[in-house]
């Protein structure tokens, strides 16, 4: 009874195309194998169709793979130019952190999200410093026999006293160590500035959806985890990482990781939002007042900057128009008075021009660069 079939199966080979006009087709779409039968007509459209599916499945997959990826950073071992600091400062370094120096310098590399510990930042600066001594002295020996000048040739021999060329040139590798060890000593605090106002023109947009997304009642760490996941706020994820890290390597609760967040954050308007954020959890307030409340704030705040920016803006078109129109302009005017009077002044019209043009260019270079440094990203 269980070979006996209700239904009649389809013929196969030469009898099915004979018989239904249909064709057997076979294929594997991965692990799968698959019998399908067609009609003649719809064989190639078919084929075509499944090529073009599998390609777009590939695709879609290789994209979901790809994003999924996010770069990745971790502590590793010093190499190349640290490794031979370390080689040479690093005992004195250590010495020196323990005796309770560099503590602003330390906070400064947490806050500049600097991948370098304090020991190797230090061992790093002292050998740079003791790198500029030689780069000084070569530097003090070349002037000392040549001399550089903006006409050609651009450099000449020297002809003169030498005693007066020494006196004017050996504070050369004296200055030189002192000045790369406040520049090395300084750059992270310029690094911290900039990512703070990084942080503080994405702040805004980043408590609105904070906002939207408490509304729906979540926990407070899962609004955290959404937006350090977000590949919106590119500064603001990293802070908020170091609060996660805090809860789920450190076991610390939410109010204790946002207060210490606070304490090494580069803007001190986040430093403000999280220690704020701690409070209202400990105190049972409501977090979605909270956050309304800080987003309407610092969109007055983004709202006051972009007018201070039009304003800049508009203050620096009038100097624009009467330093880059109006004086050239103006210097033509004297240059043409100065060759009616025969006045020899050094410079004939084509170089007085060419003079003309390189300040012109020189001009819009710097306020093509000021308005872009001021200018808001957001």
């Amino acid at each position: 009874m269980k070979n006996i079939s209700i239904t009649k199966e389809l013929p196969s080979g030469k009898e099915l195309k004979k018989e239904t006009g249909l064709e057997k087709i076979k294929f594997q779409s991965g692990e799968r194998k698959l019998d399908i039968a067609l009609k003649k007509e719809d064989k190639l459209r078919f084929l075509k169709e499944l090529s073009i599916s599998e390609n777009l499945i590939k695709r879609i997959k290789g994209k979901r793979k790809n994003s999924g990826l996010e770069k990745t950073s971790e502590f590793k071992r010093s190499r190349g130019y640290l490794k031979l600091s370390n080689r040479f400062f690093l005992n004195q370094s250590i010495r020196l952190v323990k005796k309770g120096y560099f503590k602003t310098l330390a906070l400064d590399l947490k806050r500049g999200n600097f991948e370098i510990l304090l020991e190797t930042y230090i061992a790093m600066m002292f050998f740079s410093s003791v790198l500029s001594i030689f780069v000084g002295f070569f530097i003090a020996l070349f002037l000392m026999f040549f001399n550089i000048k903006f006409g050609w040739p651009i450099i000449s021999i020297f002809n003169g006293s030498y005693l007066i060329r020494f006196l004017k040139i050996f504070w050369i590798p004296f200055i030189a160590p002192v000045l790369t060890f406040l520049i090395l000593y300084i750059y992270p605090t310029t690094e911290k500035k900039s990512i703070g106002k990084n942080i503080e023109q994405e702040l805004p947009f980043a408590v609105i959806h904070m906002s939207s997304i408490s509304g729906s009642g979540i926990a407070p760490v899962q609004i955290f985890k959404i937006i350090a996941l977000s590949r919106e706020y590119h500064y603001i994820s990293k802070e908020i990482r170091k609060v996660i890290n805090q809860i789920n390597l450190y076991g610390y609760d939410l109010s204790t990781a946002l207060n210490n967040a606070s304490k090494t954050s580069p803007s001190q308007k986040l430093a403000e939002l999280f220690s704020g954020l701690a409070t209202t959890i400990n105190s049972g307030g409501s977090l979605k007042e909270f956050f309304d409340k800080r987003a309407e704030s610092l969109l007055l705040q983004y709202r006051l900057e972009r007018e201070k920016f039009s304003k800049i803006a508009e203050t620096f078109m009038d100097i624009y128009i009467s330093v880059v129109i109006a004086t050239p302009m103006i210097l033509m005017l004297i240059l043409m008075m100065i060759s009616i009077t025969g006045t020899d002044i050094g410079l004939g019209p084509t170089e007085m021009s060419l003079v003309i043009i390189v300040i012109i260019a020189l001009i819009n270079l710097f306020f093509i660069m000021f308005l872009q440094l001021k200018q808001p990203k957001y």
